[in-house]
This record gives structure tokens, sequence and C-alpha cells, in this order.
């Protein structure tokens, strides 16, 4: 596999001009993209199949959309039992000028797991940056369909799903929608939770090919674990269909909300963890204290101007339904933290950084901890895209 000709294709792709959202007089385009087909099944339940559900709830997206949203233009990559390839299903959206791709997916973990009948939980997937172990295992499972094409190896340049070495491309890409792909995935994943009733298993970043050959903001969307027969029956009733697809509209009903609001009022501001500013001691410096108390004030009142309209960056590392308390064990001893809220959910943050090549410097260590974490940029104590 040559690393230099993967990279090089893949940069035509994503430095694309980002399309306009949501512009005037034109229509708002959703390629809806259920995953698997034809003869590839999917992951397995005891009685029905991932690429079932998938078609199911895509199709009810479909209708939702078509019936509450005057603008929209929804385009499906499959509206029946068909094989559609993996790159066959990004040139779609690409063609079509998709203003966003949403693929759907029904997750599984191997047969010899002890956690095979009792694993649950939705997550919502954008592009990754970097690998994560767990991460990238969905991500090859999900990829190895294009093994049941025909001479796969040529279309896809010697690409190999099953091989970790071949998804170090894909690190070094910076996707240019990623920022609105991370907005759209918390608006679906909130939802998830809320109106589907899912555990939440978060907002993840993984190396999809049809995440990373599409040229506008994307998702894909792990609807929850088919190899648990609990999840699988709600999956598959008509009940738990029209759910999880009400859960996804939403989701897209406020991202195109907030993506159409300006910069400045799209996030609230971030709140310190709770750590009180120190005052000075009441016995510090009685001679010429006011002297150096104005000084201090000055001195403050000075950064404060500086910091004013300045860029910071950010690592976004966890997400809650509610504040934590301080040294809650899911924070696995991070030091110190700030969060803001976005709509009814919580966002911690790690450090500030005056570059993003600082903050992805630092992500490296934190990715260890927590492997979904990823940059942010805020300015004047609110994030920004």
């Amino acid at each position: 596999m040559s690393l230099s000709r993967i990279i090089k294709q893949l940069l035509l792709i994503l430095l694309l001009p980002a399309l306009a959202l949501s512009a005037e007089g034109k229509e708002f385009t959703v390629v809806i993209d259920p995953g698997h087909g034809g003869k590839d099944a999917g992951a397995l339940g005891r009685k029905t199949n991932e690429k079932t559900i998938n078609l199911a709830v895509a199709k009810q997206l479909r209708d939702l959309l078509r019936s509450n949203m005057n603008d929209v233009n929804v385009i499906m990559t499959r509206s029946n039992d068909t094989f559609v390839t993996l790159q066959g299903r990004a040139d779609m959206a690409n063609r079509k000028h998709a203003d966003i791709f949403i693929s759907i997916h029904a997750n599984s973990v191997d047969k010899k797991s002890p956690m095979f009948t009792s694993v649950n939980g939705a997550a919502v997937y954008t592009l990754g940056l970097q690998r994560s172990e767990t991460n990238l295992s969905v991500a090859m499972r999900e990829n190895a369909v294009m093994k049941l094409e025909p001479d796969y190896s040529t279309t896809y340049e010697g690409f190999d799903p099953s091989s970790a070495e071949s998804y170090i491309a894909f690190e070094m890409m910076q996707h240019t929608n990623l920022d609105q792909s991370i907005e759209l995935a918390e608006a679906v994943q909130n939802q998830l939770v809320r109106t589907a009733g899912r555990k939440n298993n978060g907002v993840r970043q993984a190396p999809f090919w049809v995440l990373v050959r599409t040229s506008m903001p994307a998702i894909l969307v792990e609807l929850d674990f088919i190899c648990n027969p609990a999840m699988e029956k709600f999956m598959a009733s008509e009940q738990g269909q029209k759910k999880l697809a009400l859960a996804i509209y939403r989701g897209i009903e406020k991202y195109r909300k907030v993506a159409d609001k300006p910069a400045d009022s799209r996030k609230e501001r971030v709140v310190a963890d709770s750590r009180p500013e120190e005052l000075p001691s009441s016995g510090a410096a009685q001679s010429g204290s006011e002297t150096i108390a104005g000084k201090k004030a000055e001195s403050k009142a000075a950064a404060a101007a500086d910091a004013k309209d300045r860029i910071v960056y950010k690592i976004q590392f966890l997400t809650a339904g509610s504040p934590l308390r301080k040294g809650d064990s899911r924070l696995k001893g991070l030091s110190p933290v700030e969060y803001y809220k976005d709509g009814n959910m919580v966002k911690y943050t790690y450090g500030s950084y005056c570059s993003q090549a600082e903050a992805s410097k630092e992500l490296k260590k934190i990715k260890k901890s927590f492997p979904d974490a990823f940059v942010i940029k805020t300015c004047n104590g609110k994030r920004i895209k």
C-alpha cells in the first residue's frame, strides 16, 4: 500500500470547499445511509440482522424529514435489500452535494466476550484523527464489508480494512468538517438518550471509510447492540424503530437550529469546576498595601483586556448529564477541569492552550485515559466553530 498515494487522494476529498448550510434558495440535502444490505447482512441477532434494522430505521427517518422539513431533500443510499459498496455510498453523497451524511448501523461484540448478551447503549461516531483500540475495532468490523467486493484491493487502492497499519494515513488527516460533524453527532447522541432511552455510550471518533470519503459533515450512528436479545427486540420492534428514527430526526433539527445561529451565540460560557479565586491573606503587606493592591488590580485588568477576543484551545474529554462532584471517579483523577453546558448536557474540558498544535500535543496524553477526547476552540469563555 502506498501511504503517500492514499494521503494525496484523501486530501483531494477532504479539502473540498465546505458547503454552506441552509443557504437561501437551496434545499437542505440529507443523505441517509442504511448500513450493509443484500449479500452483506451485517451483525447478526438471534431473530434478525443488522441490515434489516438499519433500513427500517432509515425509512422512518426519511419519512419524518420529508413530512416535517419543507426545504429538505432526502436521498437514501439504498431503499431496499441491495448491496452498495462503501465507496459507492460516499460517492453518492458527494455527487449530490449533501449538507449532511448519516450512516445508520447496529453494534455488536465478539461472541467470546463475557458481555455478548448484556452489552448495550448507543454511540455516534465522527471521523477519528487518532486510533483508540476499542473504536478502531468497530471501524474494522464495519469497513470489512469491502472484502465482499470483487477485486476490492484495486478499488480501495491496497487499503486492508483488517490491518491496523492501513489506518495510519487517516491519523494524518484533519477533516474539513470535523467541528460540524461533532456538533451533529452530539445533537443526535443527546436525543438517542433522551428520546429513544438508550444508554449513553457517548460521541466517539473512528476511521470509518464512509466518513473519510465524504466531503460534508458526516456521522455514523450505532443504534444499540444487536447481540443483546433485549436490545435486539427493541430495535426490531416498530415502536423501537420509530423512537430511534425520531431521536435522529430531533438531533438533525437541533443541529440545523444551532448551525444557523451566529457563532458567538452558539455555546454557553465555560464554567470553572469549583475552585474559587484565592483571596490575599489579611495579614499581608501592611506597608504600602494599597499601592500593591492597586498594582495587582491594574495587572489583572490588563491581563483580562489582553485575553479578550483571544482564541483559546481546550481538550473536551467527557460528557455527562449533570455536573460531577469534585473527585468523581469518571474524571479519572484529571485536574484541574472545567465544564460548559450544552442544552441538557455538561461537557468537561481540560487545559487552555494558545495554539491547535500545543493542544494536540497534550491531547495525546489525555487520550490514554479518555480515548474519545478532542480539541475545541473557545473565545471569551464560549465554544466557537
